[in-house]
């Protein structure tokens, strides 16, 4: 039976309970921000943790040493919450250092990592994305600060083995201009990272200029490993060439040199696009997706759930 786990609660569980348990999410949005709801010393009882789901700033390199004791099983799903109010509150000073996640890593080779961060500023994030993360999956939620083309390259270059789904969304109050991750770049941030990580599955971006000419490029760079490519109707931008002479909806005739059999990679397999035709109505759609969503992986629905918890957005009814 789920219950809620405070401070107190967690540390009177018996020590037969704690060497048992398998899957701990410990997240919050009552508890204050500069307040934790476990220690280092507390997660050494939890010898058979195979999933950990917690707020980034309580993941202390101290913890990070815990989890690679010998007494402990290897972890396999690490989901790290990292929040602006969190990051106010508390310090990044005492995370795990990249020598902490090469030894983390060397005990538990299965060990995969989902980051959600919360309008973190980037020079937060390249303090966070340390490159021996076995980063699996990343999802950046803002209202405030962007995400920048820079932070994008970087996850590219240091996550390629290991990145399947990267999720961006912006909850832009104007909508007449959204910001471009190329930012008058050669090489778009973008169609680097379907290039650089040969795994990734998942990509959506809401709330971001995407280029049309872009979006066919990465469809054709990840080919039929790509299994879901989702982005914001009115965020896709056209070169003036493509809107020459087009008798149709510029839109639909994306969709059709996205779909159309001449491409090599929808004749092995469909991709599945989703084209949402604002970023209002994306927001509706993942807080659907989490609302009805399994928690058979549980530390990372718990995680998700959350994420409602401590924003402003709600899961629909």
């Amino acid at each position: 039976m789920l219950e809620i786990v405070t401070p107190t609660s967690l540390s009177s569980l018996s020590n037969s309970i704690a060497n048992t348990m398998e899957h701990l999410s410990l997240l919050d949005n009552n508890i204050p921000g500069n307040s934790t709801l476990i220690t280092a010393v507390e997660l050494e009882r939890f010898v058979n943790l195979r999933s950990l789901a917690l707020d980034f700033c309580d993941f202390t390199a101290e913890m990070a040493r815990v989890l690679t004791d010998n007494n402990h099983v290897p972890l396999q799903r690490l989901s790290l919450l990292v929040h602006n109010v969190s990051v106010m509150h508390k310090s990044l000073d005492n995370m795990p250092n990249d020598e902490h996640w090469k030894a983390l890593s060397r005990k538990s080779t299965s060990l995969r990592v989902y980051i959600m961060a919360f309008d973190i500023k980037s020079e937060d994030m390249l303090k966070i994305l340390k490159p021996s993360i076995p980063l699996e999956r990343i999802h950046f939620d803002s209202y405030i600060t962007c995400v920048s083309g820079a932070i994008v390259d970087l996850i590219s270059r240091q996550y390629d083995k290991f990145l399947t789904h990267f999720i961006l969304m912006n909850d832009v109050i104007d909508t007449s201009g959204f910001p471009d991750l190329s930012d008058n770049r050669n090489e778009d941030p973008l169609v680097l990272l379907a290039w650089r990580c040969t795994k990734l599955s998942l990509l959506a971006i809401h709330g971001y200029t995407v280029w049309a000419h872009n979006l066919i490029a990465i469809a054709r760079l990840r080919g039929s490993d790509l299994k879901v490519l989702e982005v914001t109707e009115e965020s896709i931008d056209f070169d003036q060439g493509e809107l020459a002479d087009q008798d149709v909806d510029p839109v639909h005739n994306l969709i059709e040199q996205l779909v159309h059999p001449s491409n090599q990679f929808i004749r092995r397999k469909r991709l599945k696009i989703k084209l949402v035709r604002n970023v209002q109505e994306s927001i509706r759609l993942n807080s659907s997706r989490v609302k009805h969503r399994s928690l058979k992986e549980s530390s990372e629905g718990l995680i998700l759930s959350a994420y409602f918890q401590r924003t402003k957005y709600r899961p629909t009814d």
